[in-house]
């Protein structure tokens, strides 16, 4: 990706070197919806979620915020078809620590199993509470 002066400029993790427009992408929306049960299954327009994170990137969006309770597993899996191999400068932020019930629920994770995220192929995972 070449550099892109994007609006809102650009942002240090303090005590890292780790850099990132602020304009990033909340991918929370690329699940679906079954009925009452919002932010789960597949999107109606599986090419199209997929051009919309090629065109953020393209844009100059340098960082994607997700989780895998968002389908459930839905957006994550979405993103590494879409997106890898991913760029250098590309930072994939995830929530990790909820899980989601059969009904759609908003759940806590009761396992470190539950919130393994095996499938991404993401090379560092990075631990901090802001």
């Amino acid at each position: 990706m070449t550099n892109k002066t994007i609006p809102g400029g650009a942002f240090t993790f303090a005590g890292t070197s780790l850099t990132v427009n602020r304009v990033g992408y909340g991918a929370m929306q690329l699940a679906g919806r079954d009925g009452d049960k919002m932010v789960w299954g597949p999107p109606r327009d599986i090419p199209g979620a997929l051009a919309v994170l090629r065109e953020a990137v393209a844009s100059g969006v340098n960082h994607i915020d997700t989780s895998d309770y968002y389908g459930p597993h839905i957006t994550n899996q979405i993103i590494k078809l879409a997106l890898h191999p991913y760029p250098d400068d590309l930072v994939i932020v995830t929530k990790v620590g909820g899980r989601r019930g059969a009904d759609g629920s908003w759940l806590h994770a009761r396992s470190r199993q539950e919130i393994i995220v095996p499938y991404m192929r993401i090379c560092a995972i990075w631990a901090s509470m802001f």
